[in-house]
């Protein structure tokens, strides 16, 4: 095929398919991906067997007709500003092919208009991908990330209990030991009495910080009493240690979450409060909990120093950012979807940091959740 003639609102059309000597057909024709050539209202103008073989039609069922007729209607709607957007610059995005059969194939677009040398009509070149088996073993890592943080969760129980049985009893009857050694100096004075005092101080802030820690490991109020009871702790602890102000604002829950979707919130907001101590230099802090509809929903923002997303150390370095990534992964494996707001720019009012998770619950949970 040579050329290809269209019906638009100026009428017939006519697109010859200058360039396309043999060498340049074998090339495109041997590829293991689908190339296409479309007008910019979708019309293919020219495709390989590759695609063909993708969406399940005859080659000249596809070269000719509209590419929308691949597409659902959401991703025809998704398609249209990167349609636009790849006549400047080049552009990727993924979407699902609709084929001949009825089935579904996830696939990865990559976009540019293509040059031509006296055309009045802007043509695009488009590369299409099959991510079926990317998509596969990204399922299996993200399973095999599951149980290691299933695994994790699992020690960190475990060396909790350890730390509340065992280390805290003997750092408790320590303090009680040293303080009647201080009532026995205390008849005595001077310096022994005031190193007995200062030891018993010592213990006193060891047996706080082991508790602390242990609680941090796995709060035991999480268990017992639910997310909001440990959300108040964990943000009054936060507050009175670190001296950020922070505001708190619980919806009502009428019943207790599941047990791993109240762990995973714990451990994003455990995580979060971690970035705002370490990176954020913030001053104020505000905490949301909601239960709008089938969904729970978990804000924490900060008026810090921000971050830009695109550009964090772990793009860049290779090396940092794992938080964010344990975080998106736990919102991910409990069904919903984490979503990250940040502003950098120096001097400016609104500049800070928004983490927003939302996970479905019950009937919303099984039919898909939410959207990632």
């Amino acid at each position: 095929m040579d050329a290809v003639v269209t019906a638009g609102k100026g009428g017939l059309q006519v697109f010859t398919l200058e360039g396309a000597e043999h060498a340049y057909r074998v090339l495109i024709e041997s590829m293991n991906e689908g190339a296409l050539t479309l007008t910019t209202d979708k019309t293919i103008l020219y495709a390989n067997q590759c695609f063909a073989r993708m969406v399940k039609c005859p080659l000249e069922q596809v070269t000719g007709s509209s590419f929308h007729r691949f597409l659902s209607a959401a991703d025809r709607a998704m398609l249209r500003p990167w349609v636009k957007r790849a006549a400047k610059v080049g552009s990727k995005t993924q979407v699902q092919l609709q084929a001949g059969d009825g089935s579904q194939l996830p696939v990865q677009i990559s976009l540019r208009s293509l040059a031509r040398k006296g055309a009045n009509h802007t043509i695009i070149g488009m590369v299409v991908t099959d991510m079926t088996a990317a998509r596969r073993t990204e399922e299996l890592l993200r399973t095999l990330t599951h149980r290691v943080v299933q695994a994790q969760e699992a020690e960190r129980r475990r060396v909790a209990l350890e730390l509340h049985d065992h280390i805290t009893q003997l750092v408790c009857a320590s303090l009680v030991r040293s303080q009647t050694l201080a009532n026995q100096l205390s008849a005595h004075g001077g310096c022994l009495q005031q190193e007995a005092i200062t030891l018993r101080e010592m213990l006193g802030q060891t047996a706080e910080e082991v508790e602390r820690i242990s609680r941090g490991l796995r709060p035991s109020v999480l268990d017992e009493l639910g997310l909001a009871a440990v959300l108040r702790d964990t943000t009054k602890e936060f507050a009175a240690r670190t001296g950020v102000t922070l505001k708190l604002t619980c919806g009502e829950l009428t019943a207790r979450l599941p047990a791993d979707t109240e762990l995973t919130l714990y451990r994003i907001l455990q995580e979060a409060l971690k970035n705002v101590e370490q990176h954020a230099r913030a001053r104020h802090v505000t905490v949301q909990l909601t239960k709008p509809d089938s969904v729970v929903q978990l804000v924490i923002h900060d008026d810090g120093i921000g971050f830009d997303p695109e550009h964090h150390p772990a793009r860049r370095k290779g090396r940092g950012g794992l938080g964010l990534l344990s975080m998106r992964e736990r919102a991910i494996y409990s069904g919903g979807a984490l979503k990250v707001k940040s502003v950098c720019r120096a001097g400016l009012a609104k500049a800070g940091t928004a983490i927003e998770v939302r996970i479905p619950l019950g009937k919303a949970r099984a039919e898909g959740g939410v959207e990632h």
